[in-house]
């Protein structure tokens, strides 16, 4: 087991765990009458930090790329986890942009008052201890860590093992911000090993922690929802589609998908699945393609695309279902918008989905009836994201519909309570 140097070898992982969840739980209390001045001093501390261990951040990520390297790690895959100078000056940005948000904590969300004179209002409240589970992009630990601190929440955070070094040397400069604020250090904790065993723990300290963020592939997810005890907020994966419909701008057709697709393939928002219309298949198809082949992207289409553009490799059934997260597109010719629509509901995961059309009721049909978290009109996928939204930054996309749908910023991460007050009511 990798262990962190204050907490001892030999100690078990139930241990450990239960350690860090006390830890969190009585941070938790604290943090939720915490004022806003101090949450923000410790993120400007945290982005300064960030800065300052710019080279120290750089070795740790040197140390996770190798190894994912030794291992044959998919081109996709080591651009999720790599960090540079530009990635850690976004970090710090975010931070800093977290903190200029304002505070969700104690804001009247609604207030009425009742016949009989009692005063009620709805207002939010921290969600209190939030455990969050992440693979590969080792950003997540300063975006996670900010806005649960921001929300007035404490978290337990556990990245991947691939990530390991890079997201312990982002932490300590979280660590530091909390210690310039007198914050105390239990608010932003990390699990101190790779043991997956760790993560059952998590799953089940339902006594200290309240709420469980999942953000990475199915396997992840599906064992999240299968063994946890606690309420989680699902992230499932990103296979996202685009319909280019009747009506479609052919340039904006192709900048849009090419932009979706191939800006970074390897994140949640990147275009996994492209719809093309009959209407528009003799203007619109061979551009598009041209386009995503000269940028490198590999075509898998069904037989109709396969003979407009014989550099297209045949789709499969599971191509349909397939989060690439490489630069890798499936594409579909279908009949109308209905049968898109058909096809989005059949094989897609609710994350996010896009139309590029010029005709309006036919935009506005797709947002409403698309059954996802994020729906787009004329604008790449790859803006599905919490720091496009102006949230700052997101813990993750949540594919659900309890509680949080879409990007889980700071508001998200909060719940509400109702307070009352009367001048000496009693019920009749």
């Amino acid at each position: 087991m990798t262990v962190h140097s204050n907490i001892a070898e030999d100690n078990s992982i139930d241990s450990v765990m239960e350690t860090l969840g006390a830890g969190a739980k009585r941070a938790s209390q604290l943090l939720s009458q915490v004022p806003t001045d101090a949450k923000n001093t410790a993120l400007a501390a945290a982005a300064r930090s960030l800065r300052a261990n710019t080279e120290t951040i750089l070795a740790a990520n040197e140390k996770d790329m190798q190894a994912a390297l030794d291992k044959g790690t998919a081109p996709s895959f080591l651009d999720r986890l790599k960090l540079d100078a530009a990635r850690i000056e976004a970090m710090a940005k975010g931070l800093e942009d977290i903190a200029a948000l304002a505070d969700p904590v104690g804001d009247v969300i609604a207030e009425w008052d009742r016949p009989n004179g009692l005063e009620i209002s709805r207002v939010r409240v921290p969600l209190g201890v939030i455990g969050i589970i992440y693979e590969s992009r080792p950003n997540v630990t300063a975006d996670a860590g900010a806005l649960c601190l921001k929300a007035g929440n404490a978290c337990i955070l556990r990245g991947g093992s691939e990530s390991f070094h890079s997201s312990r040397a982002i932490w300590d400069c979280l660590q530091e911000g909390l210690k310039t604020a007198n914050l105390p250090a239990e608010a932003i904790q990390i699990i101190p090993t790779t043991d997956r065993a760790a993560v059952g723990k998590l799953l089940t300290m339902s006594e200290t922690v309240d709420v469980i963020v999942p953000r990475g592939g199915r396997n992840l997810i599906e064992r999240v929802q299968r063994e946890s005890r606690v309420p989680v907020f699902s992230h499932l994966d990103g296979l996202v589609h685009i319909y280019v419909a009747k009506n479609a701008d052919l340039q904006k057709s192709c900048d849009i998908v090419l932009n979706s697709k191939m800006r970074r393939t390897g994140i949640c928002g990147s275009l996994e699945t492209l719809l093309v219309d009959q209407a528009v298949v003799d203007s619109h198809l061979k551009p598009i393609l041209e386009t995503l082949i000269d940028a490198g992207c590999e075509i898998r289409g069904d037989k109709k695309v396969c003979e407009l553009e014989p550099r297209a490799n045949q789709a499969t059934e599971l191509d349909w279902q397939t989060e690439y997260l490489d630069a890798i597109v499936a594409v579909k010719i279908v009949e109308n918008q209905k049968a898109a629509i058909q096809h989005i509901e059949t094989y897609g995961s609710h994350h996010t989905d896009c139309i590029i059309t010029e005709d309006e009721a036919a935009a506005t049909e797709f947002l409403s009836v698309v059954d996802s978290a994020i729906v787009l009109h004329n604008a790449s996928t790859q803006f599905a994201d919490g720091g496009e939204f102006g949230m700052g930054a997101e813990i993750g996309i949540s594919t659900g519909k309890m509680h949080a749908r879409g990007p889980v910023g700071v508001e998200q991460l909060t719940s509400f309570k109702y307070q009352v007050k009367g001048v000496g009511q009693t019920r009749p």
